[in-house]
């Protein structure tokens, strides 16, 4: 084993992971934290600022192949400190120092202690947030004013900003050159009149349309950008697709500035899979533009000879706040993307409220008939 020439301590005890580093303020020594919307970390203390450091060369995309091979997945990795709830089974890593931590799927105490290392592939770029938690929990307020059949106490509810966290969420991006051959035909619709009786028993004339079909062949080809794919099933499932929505265009080269105050979670599904997946969506794609090729005014396409080359894909982080909130002794969870700040939630009902929507109902529906029939 390796030792460092001025201490006693094993140099790779010594090495310090740059997703790890935690900046301290020159000013107070508190630590400096990432702020949303910005290319900032700044201090909640004494307001002290610097700036992050934006790689000129803009992301780096990987080759996928090396990559999918064992010794290729250990290139650009690192080892990161992982907590593991055991409540409700998450995995999530915190870019700061260790206070009073929280799940931030079910709010259950950390234990700190539990703290083990994990490799990952780099993130090759990042979506920053854009709104901080002050303005992701006015949304989460207007969002509750805004419910129908919601409770009326519901607004007044003891609401703790606190278990608001910020998480960046893990996905794969894949870009390749795609290249497809494919048989088919294309349909062209024509219209035809004839006699039928109508449900009156009357015979009236009806224009009916049919389509004629012709055999098609031929190539495709074209660049395929960015293929989202989700990177964790482990509790990313739990969000919405309503606010499952980035611009990508806003991804910034990857720093660990970024993730500072924030919880990242760790991808759950391999690299391989995540291809698996991407070239699946990559068939769609090539399908869509069979069709487009073959033209008409509608198509099938009998059989498709789908390429891939020239594949390289990134490890990317995207922001959301995730919370839960508790009425009347039950729990309901809410999600605010963290770029644009579309929220969806759980919510509770109240009874009595939707008891006499429906009864007004009835009773409306009631007068009406009645004057219907005078």
């Amino acid at each position: 084993m390796d030792f460092h020439p001025h201490g006693n301590e094993p140099m790779e005890e010594q090495k310090i992971q740059k997703t790890e580093l935690k900046k301290a303020c020159a000013n107070c020594g508190a630590e400096l934290k990432y702020k949303p919307g910005t290319t900032s970390i700044t201090c909640e203390y004494c307001g002290h600022e610097e700036s992050i450091a934006i790689d000129d060369k803009g992301f780096q995309e990987l080759e996928l192949h090396p990559y999918l091979q064992e010794m290729g997945s250990q290139k650009h990795s690192e080892e990161i400190s992982m907590l593991h709830c055991k409540n409700c089974g998450a995995d999530q890593h915190v870019e700061e120092n260790y206070k009073s931590l929280h799940c931030v799927y079910c709010g259950q105490p950390l234990v700190i202690e539990d703290a083990y290392k994990e490799n990952w592939i780099l993130p090759g770029a990042v979506l920053p947030f854009q709104i901080d938690k002050k303005k992701s929990f006015l949304i989460f307020k207007n969002w509750v004013k805004s419910l129908w059949f919601a409770p009326n106490n519901l607004k007044k509810a003891a609401l703790d900003p606190q278990f608001t966290k910020g998480l960046y969420l893990p996905y794969w991006t894949f870009d390749a050159q795609l290249y497809a051959s494919y048989t088919g035909q294309r349909g062209e619709y024509y219209y035809e009149t004839k006699r039928v009786r109508n449900s009156q028993g009357k015979m009236v004339t009806q224009r009916v349309r049919k389509t004629r079909w012709y055999p098609a062949a031929g190539e495709v080809s074209g660049f395929v950008d960015d293929t989202l794919i989700k990177a964790s099933h482990q509790k990313t499932g739990r969000i919405p697709a309503k606010i499952s929505s980035w611009n990508l265009k806003k991804l910034q080269p990857f720093d660990s500035g970024f993730l500072s105050g924030f919880v990242t979670e760790k991808y759950t599904i391999p690299l391989k899979d995540g291809h698996l997946q991407s070239k699946e969506e990559a068939r769609d794609i090539a399908t869509t533009w069979c069709r487009r090729d073959i033209g008409g005014d509608t198509q099938r396409v009998l059989s498709m000879d789908m390429k891939l080359s020239d594949e390289t894909f990134k490890h990317i982080l995207l922001p959301v706040f995730v919370s839960a909130y508790r009425y009347n002794g039950k729990e309901y969870n809410f999600f605010i993307n963290g770029e644009n700040g579309s929220i969806s939630g759980s919510r509770p009902y109240s009874f009595w409220k939707i008891l006499f929507a429906v009864l007004a109902g009835l009773i409306l529906i009631g007068v009406i008939v009645l004057l219907a029939n005078k």
